[in-house]
């Protein structure tokens, strides 16, 4: 049950809606761009998983390679930094209060899912 609070508030005030749409933009225009279609499926995770943080995580996929590692590079590059410091501004600002902590903390999360996003999948704390 706390999870789903923390889950709406986010939406409302920990800025998740704002960062999703970053990711979205991010994955439409991978979509265009037919070579990067793996960094759109990439994105379109990371704003279901900027949506709805409390209560879910990410992990490395077994079969993540090479390939991956040598993709994640290029998203960097890309797409990654700027996502990362929207992630990184967020969660500064949202720590300056008390309340704003745990959503700082989420933020603050998403930084490495942001960077490197192939090879990851998320799945759900129990």
């Amino acid at each position: 049950m706390i999870r789903l609070v923390l889950n709406v508030l986010w939406l409302i005030f920990g800025g998740g809606i704002v960062l999703a749409f970053g990711y979205f933009v991010a994955a439409l225009i991978c979509f265009v761009l037919v070579v990067t279609i793996p960094f759109g499926v990439a994105s379109l995770r990371l704003a279901s998983y900027s949506l709805w943080p409390f209560g879910r995580t990410l992990v490395t996929k077994p079969g993540a390679g090479v390939a991956s590692g040598l993709a994640n590079v290029l998203w960097v590059l890309l797409a990654g930094w700027w996502l990362a410091l929207s992630h990184l501004v967020a969660g500064v600002s949202l720590c300056i209060t008390i309340i704003g902590i745990p959503f700082g903390i989420a933020n603050f999360k998403l930084v490495p899912a942001a960077f490197w996003p192939l090879g990851q999948e998320v799945i759900e704390v129990r």
